[in-house]
């Protein structure tokens, strides 16, 4: 079965990619929108994930892979939300600028950026592969 693609941001002074790849996974909690939490819930052992770095930076920094499927969130006492755990993969070559995800033929019509506040998003095979490449190549 294929994997799923999705795209997680984080703002990286709250949680950086770097800090995940210290801590060698992390609870992905404190989602609280409905649309998020069904796309946290839609994530399989093994989705490849795009980590964002929001705010501060405004790219795409690495991949992560889902290392736990959703389990009620610890945090969220007697509310129906949910977490998955994650685990490094490796960074990106180099960062993948927000306004290179605008300009690119595929990558503009990513669900981040037509859902911007959205912290969890679904990813397309050849999205999820166009920023990869992006990231091999020179900036802009």
């Amino acid at each position: 079965m294929a994997k799923a693609h999705f795209l997680i941001k984080s703002e990286p002074y709250k949680y950086s990619f770097d800090q995940l790849v210290a801590d060698g996974r992390a609870v992905w909690d404190g989602i609280r929108s409905f649309e998020a939490r069904n796309n946290l819930r839609a994530m399989k052992k093994g989705d490849l994930v795009l980590y964002y770095h929001s705010n501060e930076g405004k790219a795409v920094v690495g991949v992560a892979r889902v290392s736990r499927e959703a389990y009620p969130d610890p945090t969220a006492k007697g509310e129906d939300w949910s977490v998955v755990e994650v685990e490094p993969v490796r960074p990106l070559a180099r960062p993948v600028a927000l306004d290179e995800l605008r300009a690119h033929r595929v990558l503009s019509k990513m669900m981040m950026l037509r859902r911007p506040r959205l912290s969890v998003v679904p990813v397309t095979g050849d999205e999820f592969d166009a920023v990869l490449d992006l990231a091999k190549k020179k900036g802009p």
